[in-house]
């Protein structure tokens, strides 16, 4: 038996379950038809395969017509969902995993144009900020409906075979009722904290009925708001007693915000930069209060602080969700002693980013996570080994390498730079995004135990790359910044790199112009600010920064707008002029009809990059392939067969911004998908 605090079962009234670790509930957007089908079915299992004791799927299934979900949620108010839920099910369990689901309605957090087009309802008229859409306020014949849907929607779980039920109470319609600034009802449901806990009772209530005593009943609700006028600390323990002596319930999963805001959201599931686990001592505050089961996740990144969270007591079972985004083998790993092969997360919340977008949930650097059915998390052995070349040591090269000398080929990489790093390693520069430097160092760990041989410091040439005698040859080589964007003044402008980097001293009245959208702009706008400089960001575009996304951006904003910087929509900038030692940045728009000025000391523009692929082209010829990449086997997971010449040497390849300006997750995923059939 092993002593480590995680790897203890945990009795939860008649479920044994096998260690302390969970996957909390979340949707990662994978549903087809709002049914849980192959994708993700096999990404569910993943995460049984690798230990964990129970998977909570399905974050804020929907029990009602007029709860659509405003991302693509599970549909349980469908009889057509329970056959799909039992081969997920028996498929988890014969992992030796348990499985619960969440369901909601979402009151206000949804919009009337989604799904059928019903209204939405609420105790209040009150409207989101996130979603905007004004409420109907929420009438008794809408209580006894949606009551019974959640007891219809439970029947339908138990019987595709899970273990129990979580209710999504906060920020949703559970919570809408339980708080003062939501709830503007008279009578049963209003006024006192009695009437405002009414609905989530009734609730509970009908679904025990439903699903007798032997299933698991939970709720993950807010036990305090952080916000005037709500449900404070000193109510939420409150709530969390009455929870318990309801005798309703058999477990809390404790949150503390709210989510009604991007700020809001972001405070509730930190991203890089915040700290790691900051409300797991408010969580451990209300177990200690109710002497209840006690679930809790908000950013656990690592094992050391699950570890602590049970070996303190703070909670029963600690959640590392994200975490098993990036890693869903965390428990096995722990288990075979190999904590430092434990691919980390390192909070930049791609995946959650881009469900609010409407896109699936991916992993910034597990590119398998959500692609199970065609990508491997386990890398198998060739048959053949093979000599690898690798030129460029950023995220997709190394991924390459990594995943090359998983196969058992011999791989050589070669790095014009002192260290690996690539675009990653310019990121990291930020304080606050420091933590992107694990996605190198992980790769660089693993290539170490592996036997990858890299060569930095050196310039690959053609004749250095043929001289290896390579049966491959992957470029990686990523690009440069594009600043040739204006009518004339090209020669004025500077890169957003040349200021994040150091290399450039930022200055004191900067024009930021932005057509990129990503991470660079607004990195290099804190440099300036930071420095004491006064800072406008503009873009063509009808909103900045799209693809950082709505988490990411707030500590931007937070930062941002404390040093009183200008964020510019709609306007172009079309040319530069030399003005003594100033510039004048000459702007206009798409919209047409406008001529403006701006006096600055500097320019930055960040338009991404161009392709650093002269070592491509020069290799070209001489490859078996010609560079071609066969886009049906790619996408179908079967090995590149293409033969265009038959004196080539070798296959040649190139892959990440090499290709095309993309992004880090991109660059990665291209690495997995071609090399794991090398």
């Amino acid at each position: 038996m092993s002593h480590d605090p995680l790897l203890q079962p945990f009795k939860l009234k008649h479920l044994t379950l096998r260690n302390r670790i969970i996957v909390t509930s979340h949707e990662p957007a994978y549903p087809e038809d709002g049914m849980p089908k192959g994708r993700y079915r096999a990404y569910t299992v993943e995460r049984a395969k690798g230990g964990v004791a129970l998977t909570m799927t399905a974050g804020s299934a929907a029990v009602s017509k007029d709860s659509p979900p405003v991302f693509n949620n599970l549909l349980a108010y469908k009889d057509e969902i329970v056959p799909w839920l039992r081969e997920m099910t028996d498929a988890v369990h014969e992992q030796g995993a348990a499985i619960m689901i969440q369901l909601t309605h979402l009151g206000r957090r949804t919009r009337w144009d989604k799904g059928d087009w019903l209204p939405v309802v609420a105790p209040s008229h009150r409207r989101e900020p996130a979603h905007r859409a004004s409420a109907k306020k929420i009438e008794d014949w809408d209580i006894e409906r949606i009551i019974k849907d959640f007891a219809d929607a439970a029947e339908r779980m138990k019987a595709g075979g899970m273990d129990g039920i979580e209710l999504e109470a906060y920020g949703h319609l559970i919570d809408q009722f339980t708080s003062p600034l939501t709830n503007e009802l008279d009578g049963p449901y209003g006024g006192s904290l009695d009437n405002r806990l009414r609905f989530c009772l009734e609730v509970f209530a009908a679904m025990r009925k439903r699903v007798g005593d032997n299933f698991i009943l939970g709720v993950r609700y807010t036990a305090d708001e952080n916000l005037p006028g709500g449900t404070d600390k000193a109510i939420g323990m409150e709530i969390s007693k009455r929870l318990k002596d309801s005798g309703l319930i058999d477990y809390l999963n404790v949150i503390r915000g709210h989510i009604d805001t991007d700020p809001g959201l972001t405070d509730v599931i930190p991203i890089q930069g915040m700290p790691s686990a900051a409300h797991l001592d408010f969580a451990g505050e209300i177990r200690a209060a109710t002497n209840f089961p006690t679930f809790h996740a908000a950013r656990v990144p690592d094992v050391a602080t699950a570890r602590h969270a049970i070996a303190a007591g703070k909670v029963d079972m600690i959640g590392m969700t994200r975490a098993h985004m990036t890693d869903p083998h965390i428990v096995r790993k722990i288990m075979e002693k190999r904590e430092d092969d434990i691919r980390p997360c390192v909070g930049a919340n791609y995946c959650l980013d881009r469900i609010y977008q409407g896109g699936l949930a991916f992993c910034i650097h597990n590119a398998a996570t959500g692609r199970e059915e065609t990508m491997p998390h386990t890398i198998p052995k060739a048959e053949t080994v093979k000599k690898v070349v690798i030129v460029g040591a950023g995220p997709a090269g190394l991924e390459a390498a990594r995943v090359a000398g998983t196969r058992g080929h011999e791989v050589v990489v070669f790095e014009a730079a002192a260290h690996a790093g690539g675009q990653i390693r310019l990121t990291a520069q930020s304080t606050r995004r420091k933590e992107m430097m694990s996605i190198i160092d992980w790769r660089m760990g693993q290539c170490e135990k592996l036997g990858v041989r890299f060569q930095f410091n050196t310039w690959a040439e053609a004749d250095v790359i043929e001289a290896e005698n390579p049966d491959v040859v992957i470029i990686a080589t990523g690009g440069l910044p594009d600043t040739d964007v204006l009518k004339s003044g090209n020669d004025l402008v500077l890169s957003a790199w040349d200021i994040i980097s150091g290399d450039v001293k930022p200055g004191s009245n900067v024009l930021i112009y932005d057509e990129a959208g990503d991470h660079a702009a607004l990195q290099a706008a804190e440099v300036i600010a930071n420095a004491g400089g006064k800072v406008e960001i503009m873009t063509p575009d009808r909103s900045f920064s799209p693809e950082v996304m709505a988490m990411n951006l707030v500590p931007y904003m937070r930062s941002l707008q404390r040093q009183n910087a200008t964020f510019t929509v709609t306007y172009r900038l079309e040319a530069a002029e030399k003005k003594g030692n100033q510039l004048i940045a000459k702007v206009g728009s798409d919209y047409g009809g406008v001529q403006q000025e701006r006096l600055v000391d500097q320019i930055v523009v960040n338009n991404g990059t161009l392709p650093l692929d002269d070592l491509y082209f020069e290799l070209k010829p001489h490859s078996i392939n010609l560079g071609e990449v066969n886009y049906e086997d790619l996408i179908d997971g079967r090995p590149q067969a293409v033969k265009r010449n038959d004196a080539g040497r070798y296959h040649l390849y190139r892959i990440g911004d090499a290709v095309a300006a993309r992004n880090t997750h991109a660059a990665i995923f291209d690495a997995l998908r071609l090399m794991k059939d090398i």
